[in-house]
């Protein structure tokens, strides 16, 4: 048996070239198809994120499954790459490594943010999909299912996922949930055009955000920013008339003195009503007076130092359950390999006490024929003799290969048992 992991991730590969490996859930499918196609003894699982691509491949045969070399031409091929420009980045590992590995990526172990919730999913989605495109097996199912149960028992069992570490969460999971309760009714003003407003607003949008607003000095950048979250876009000259609209605002300008003074958002101010107004201020330099925290009525004036210092103690936190994480990787990954090693030994044993079953049954038959006078009663005595004696004969080669499979599958063991009492497959 054979279970193996060959990919890169963000750990050791730059982000060029993982989004030139990387694949669309199309593409994924149809590699995995190819693969069964070249491989037919080895299953496989394809995970692509932003962060990794891993090919998971695993065979009842070792001799049927890709090797390393093999693995990266197929990755390389199917992405229009050459070999030779991956497999200085690509990371293997095989057996019990391979199956903590995965552990660790579908809890969140491995990930760029520790704790980050969305890969689990993606692990799921991944396993899914091989699933649809018949590239799975027993030995597939049981590890990803396996996988599964793993992250669900960390985040249950720690608070890995529960502490969030980037700004854009923070900000709106610990700072705007604090100011509203729901988020379907709020208007959201973007002032510039920053990546991390981005993210932010797409936090928003899980919320439940509908009515969104983007400002820029470039027009075009607004619109097709707004197009994208399916929002509006609006002039630069209309800055104080969105702000008495908007309930929340984020602003990533790259402006060297603030884009609203205390003087400005006075004359805001009076035509919202005393509505509240959550403002996240990205922006290095600050686009908001700091005066406006202070004098502001009802306003909640957030900075990216203020949200950084709760990163930072999140983030500690979330070091804090690592250990704790991590153990329930190395129970589990030892656990599940005792099973699976097990389960790869079940078909030996099952041939075993079948092959001799059937020479005692035999025997029994051309015993009863030559006694006819046995009553019932004798008869199933000498049936349970007969199974008491292969129990025994049958233990000390079953209690063998239970006990090999603890530290692994017992390949020679199982090979001596093949030739020895003619097991065939």
């Amino acid at each position: 048996m054979k279970v193996q992991v060959v990919g890169m991730s963000h750990r050791r590969t730059p982000v060029a070239l993982r989004e030139r490996l990387a694949f669309d859930e199309q593409q994924a499918g149809e590699a995995l198809e190819v693969l069964r196609r070249r491989f037919p003894e080895s299953e496989a699982v394809l995970l692509s994120t932003c962060n990794r691509v891993e090919l998971y491949t695993a065979s009842e045969n070792p001799q049927g499954a890709p090797s390393k070399a093999e693995a990266a031409l197929f990755l390389a091929e199917q992405r229009g790459l050459r070999a030779e420009e991956i497999l200085e980045h690509l990371v293997d590992c095989s057996g019990e490594e391979a199956i903590r590995h995965l552990f660790c990526v579908a809890a969140s172990l491995d990930s760029m943010v520790l704790g980050e919730p969305q890969i689990v999913s993606q692990v799921k989605q991944a396993y899914e999909l091989a699933c649809a495109r018949q590239a799975t097996g027993p030995l597939t199912n049981q590890i990803f299912q396996a996988a599964l149960r793993v992250a669900k028992r960390i985040a249950t069992e720690t608070s890995i996922n529960e502490r969030r570490v980037s700004i854009p969460s923070v900000a709106v999971c610990d700072f705007a949930r604090q100011v509203f309760e729901r988020f379907e009714d709020k208007r959201v003003l973007v002032i510039g055009a920053g990546e991390m407003g981005q993210e932010t607003l797409r936090f928003l949008v899980q919320e439940g955000v509908q009515q969104i607003t983007v400002l820029n000095r470039d027009v075009e950048k607004a619109r097709a920013l707004a197009e994208a979250w399916k929002g509006r876009a609006a002039a630069w000259q209309d800055l104080e008339a969105e702000l008495a609209l908007a309930d929340v605002v984020i602003s990533t300008t790259g402006a060297t003195q603030p884009i609203v003074t205390l003087e400005q958002f006075r004359r805001v101010e009076a035509r919202r009503e005393q509505r509240d107004l959550f403002v996240l201020d990205l922006a290095i330099p600050r686009d908001f007076d700091p005066a406006i925290a202070e004098h502001g009525l009802n306003v909640y004036l957030y900075t990216i130092d203020d949200l950084q210092a709760v990163c930072e103690q999140n983030r500690r936190k979330r070091d804090r359950d690592l250990p704790a994480a991590l153990q329930i990787v190395e129970q589990e990954a030892a656990r599940f390999m005792v099973e699976l090693n097990h389960w790869a030994t079940g078909p030996i044993i099952k041939r075993l006490r079948l092959g001799w079953q059937g020479i005692s049954d035999e025997e029994l038959r051309r015993l009863f024929c030559r006694l006819p006078e046995l009553s019932d009663q004798q008869r199933e005595e000498i049936r349970q003799s007969f199974e008491r004696l292969l129990n025994k004969l049958l233990h000390p080669p079953l209690q063998s290969l239970r006990s090999e499979a603890r530290h692994g599958v017992p390949h020679g063991l199982l090979e001596a048992l093949k030739r020895l009492f003619h097991l065939s497959e």
